[in-house]
């Protein structure tokens, strides 16, 4: 293929299923050489990476990424060393502490690492995950308040927090400690909070801005698992292996939709390797489900973000908002099994709910005479 010639069909395929005429997207035909020559690599890769505005210089860190060439200092993000301190504290004093997630797979995913780091290093810690119907979306005053009484006394927000002002104020009167681990952009001024460990907050120069919540999570773990070494920590206990649960990390990446490139793409690319050992019981369960349900094949990005992610996800749309944390978490096999058989039934009542809904907007839109162009369909008693 000569790189200056007009474009065949794509691979030999002239049209798509639906019809539609396959084009390559238009790259910098320069670029695309000298990537391909630089690396010896074909001249379809040169120019596939070249359209992702991949450099010369950036190819071989795309194609094979490694973590310990992209994971930055934690503490570059705001407020991590305020956040550490206080956890380190919580650790070393036995203070109990809660993880309050969301119901994505993104909070489910970053509520299971914390978890599991805290358990590892025998911190006292919980996991609290709001309804979606009857709480809402992220913290509530209500339900810290109630944490508050039952003993928490260091409330990690995953995924949620990044502007719930009235329930951090609430929390603060309490003297409850809240530390927000988000990645949502922030207003410009923050919720009164302990810390806010937010690589999107108005008055950070990070570079780490694509992250989802539970890479920003794993920056907290890699940053508190250095303090604990510090401060002695681990001379009667074993240090854990943070590489262990970057199986988590990838998934909540991938499902949260960020761009694959840069860090994202380190986690992902280590984290596949670590699920493919399968040794968290929760992921193993729900891998089995999947096979009996009809995906085979091995574990990729595509899996994550097509077959797993949205049982996961399901729990928290039509089930128990905790159930993806849980099994996510859990080291037993009979519980994850019995959680991933949950999970997939809640999720084939997803689509159900899904279908039913796209069909009665399909039919609503048709009986609507002389329709714009950009229609809107709603109706009572539909799932939110």
């Amino acid at each position: 293929m000569n790189l200056g010639e007009p474009v065949a069909p794509f691979l030999g395929i002239e049209r798509s299923v639906c019809g539609r005429r396959w084009r390559l997207r238009e790259a910098d035909l320069g670029l695309a050489t000298a990537i391909a020559q630089r690396h010896g690599l074909p001249e379809i890769i040169g120019r596939l990476l070249a359209q992702r505005g991949v450099g010369v210089d950036e190819a071989p860190g795309f194609l094979a990424p490694r973590l310990r060439d992209r994971l930055p200092d934690p503490a570059h993000l705001r407020d991590m060393d305020r956040a550490v301190a206080r956890l380190l504290r919580a650790v070393q004093q036995g203070e109990p502490i809660v993880v309050f997630g969301d119901y994505d797979v993104d909070g489910a995913t970053s509520a299971a690492l914390l978890l599991r780091f805290f358990a590892a290093v025998g911190a006292r810690a919980s996991v609290y995950v709001p309804d979606r119907m009857r709480e809402g979306y992220g913290p509530n005053a209500p339900a810290l308040l109630r944490l508050k009484a039952d003993g928490a006394a260091v409330v990690v927000t995953v995924d949620c927090g990044a502007t719930a002002h009235e329930p951090l104020a609430a929390a603060a009167e309490a003297r409850l400690d809240v530390i927000v681990v988000d990645h949502h952009v922030t207003e410009p001024l923050l919720p009164t909070a302990l810390a806010h460990l937010n690589p999107n907050r108005l008055d950070e120069d990070s570079p780490h801005g694509v992250l989802a919540a539970v890479g920003v999570a794993y920056l907290l773990v890699v940053a508190l698992n250095r303090a604990l070494r510090e401060a002695g920590w681990y001379r009667e206990r074993a240090e854990p292996d943070l590489l262990q649960w970057l199986d988590l990390v990838a998934l909540g990446t991938v499902c949260d939709v960020v761009p694959l490139s840069g860090l994202n793409r380190a986690l992902v690319s280590q984290g596949l390797r670590v699920m493919r050992r399968a040794a968290n019981p929760g992921l193993k369960a729900l891998g089995a489900v999947a096979v009996t349900n009809g995906s085979n094949g091995p574990i990729d990005a595509y899996k994550l973000g097509f077959v797993l992610g949205p049982r996961v996800n399901a729990g928290g749309r039509v089930g128990a908002a905790d159930l993806g944390a849980r099994l996510l978490s859990t080291d037993d096999p009979a519980l994850a099994a019995e959680l991933a058989q949950r999970l997939d039934g809640y999720n084939r009542e997803r689509r159900e709910i899904e279908a039913q809904t796209l069909k009665a907007a399909i039919a609503q839109v048709e009986t609507t005479p002389q329709a714009p162009s950009l229609v809107f369909a709603a109706a009572e008693g539909w799932h939110p």
